[in-house]
């Protein structure tokens, strides 16, 4: 005991508290080498959603006829909320097909919402005079698990948003994410894909996985610091037992 002073064990307990720190550039998103304060990046063009089976698609037809307009009505009140939206939404069966007013089955499948529109209006003009058809998918949905702060699926309001809204709708990311791999789950028709972004670079603004596609999944990790510093390193004992050893040593010493 006669070795050890107050000084030694106050190093020693700065040793291994800052051991479990993590650098700040790990939490630091959007960086670059030369640490430069602005530029400008390209965002990749986005890429139009396809309609797959499951999706609910919101159908309205306007018409200056009266007629017509009864027919559809079309009397909907202007401010409509996603549950009303969703309520009265068309859902895309399994075999890729909607039923419409007097349209039995309409393949929509692999199209686009614009080509859906540009389809159903093609069709209903044949029946009806001066019809304007409006579609709008009310299925866009993201899930986002693991280190953020509040996991969950989340309703987008665009056809895309990009990674950085999606997180920020999640609570933002918790201390130890893992900011240099975000992986995202995204369903082709063939099966899954999976991607990675690393958003500690600003070149993530210039990536393909800068936008998310309905139904994505992002999952972000964890840093390989956490389990050896919540799991493994006791600080409740460690600082109990440090400050035992001061107060003796303080005691031993005067």
């Amino acid at each position: 005991m006669k070795h050890i002073t107050i000084k030694n064990v106050l190093i020693l307990a700065v040793i291994l508290l800052s051991s479990s720190c993590i650098r700040q550039s790990k939490t630091w998103i959007l960086q670059d080498s030369k640490n430069t304060t602005s530029g400008e990046y390209s965002n990749p063009v986005k890429t139009a959603y396809k309609i797959k089976p499951g999706d609910n698609l919101y159908i309205n037809v306007f018409s200056t006829d009266k007629g017509t307009s009864a027919y559809f009505q079309t009397n909907y009140p202007q401010l409509m909320s996603q549950t009303y939206l969703h309520l009265n939404s068309y859902i895309v069966n399994e075999e890729g097909y909607i039923s419409f007013s007097v349209i039995e089955k309409m393949m929509v499948k692999g199209l686009t919402v614009e080509e859906v529109q540009q389809k159903l209006q093609s069709t209903l003009s044949s029946y009806f005079k001066d019809v304007t058809v409006s579609v709008k998918m009310v299925s866009y949905m993201v899930s986002v698990i693991g280190e953020v702060e509040s996991p969950g699926k989340f309703r987008i309001p665009e056809e895309q948003s990009n990674i950085l809204e999606i997180i920020a709708m999640a609570g933002g990311f918790k201390e130890y994410a893992n900011r240099k791999e975000i992986t995202i789950v995204r369903q082709t028709d063939s099966g899954s894909q999976i991607l990675y972004t690393d958003l500690t670079e600003k070149n993530a603004l210039s990536a393909e996985t800068f936008y998310l596609m309905p139904h994505d999944v992002v999952y972000v990790k964890s840093l390989k610091s956490k389990s050896t510093t919540y799991e493994k390193l006791p600080y409740g004992v460690l600082i109990s037992t440090l400050s035992l050893i001061i107060a003796v040593l303080a005691l031993t010493q005067n």
